[in-house]
């Protein structure tokens, strides 16, 4: 299927493994041009960029730091020189706050992480958005995706830092979508459950996962990248403003002694 990306500008962030790396391969794979977005793991981004060139397609590593007004800004100015603006953006990296110490709950919990989750993870995206968005309008056409959990929607004792950022990502893609679309600008949310970034898992873990998943096994990262990919594509001409659970029909499990 032909998804109209051939020699698109795609910028996906978080780019260095798991779902950001796969998305990167199939955008490559696809035609487009992928800058593969890093803020530390330089390594794993030059081993992105080296896998989207095996399948076949072009690809560059930025470094970006969401936390960085500027940052975000010189990113987006040397992927323009390289390829021009940004046709497609994918908001996937994430600050993850950690586990939290026994008996953390919300009101517990140190205040800076709620400030720190909410910079990384909501703002970041926010600025980064905001900052390819006026090129798109002027040309007639974008697409964004932003990443995010099923958290969101089933919640987690001691999460309440990540949750409440990633919930502000939907609130902003309902109105990014309301105030884009007009503008040929298509703008979604995908919710990934639990996908292996590549790290060794607990087979305990792993196992759970599957339990809690319809599907009765882990989703992998590739099938997550083909709903990004697809969202992002020409071939979307209408889906906008959406929350797309990718998880297998993932239910989190409920951590041992939560709730108590």
């Amino acid at each position: 299927m032909d998804l109209g990306l051939e020699g698109r500008c795609v910028l996906v962030t978080g780019a260095s493994s798991g779902i950001g790396r796969a998305t990167a391969v199939a955008f490559g794979a696809a035609g487009a041009r992928v800058a593969v977005g890093y803020h530390i793991n330089e390594t794993g981004a030059a081993e992105t960029v080296s896998a989207v060139e095996t399948g076949g397609g072009t690809a560059a590593a930025v470094r970006l730091d969401l936390g960085d007004e500027r940052s975000i800004a010189g990113a987006v100015e040397r992927i323009g020189e390289m390829w021009g603006p940004v046709d497609v953006l994918v908001n996937n990296a994430v600050a993850w706050p950690g586990f939290p110490a026994a008996g953390e709950t919300f009101e517990t919990a140190p205040v800076e992480k709620m400030r720190a989750s909410l910079r990384a993870n909501l703002e970041g995206p926010y600025l980064l958005s905001r900052a390819v968005v006026g090129g798109m309008r002027r040309r007639g056409w974008g697409r964004i995706a932003h990443v995010s959990t099923g958290l969101v929607e089933d919640g987690m004792p001691g999460s309440a830092a990540y949750v409440t950022a990633k919930a502000g990502l939907h609130g902003l893609n309902r109105v990014m979508s309301r105030e884009l679309a007009a503008a040929g600008i298509l703008t979604n949310v995908v919710m990934a459950g639990f996908v292996p970034a590549g790290k060794p898992i607990p087979p305990a873990v792993q196992q759970q996962a599957a339990d809690a998943a319809a599907i009765r096994r882990v989703s992998e990262a590739g099938e997550v990248a083909e709903v990004i990919v697809f969202l992002c594509s020409a071939r979307n001409t209408n889906v906008t403003g959406q929350a797309v659970r990718a998880d297998g029909h993932f239910l989190t499990p409920m951590p041992k002694g939560a709730g108590t």
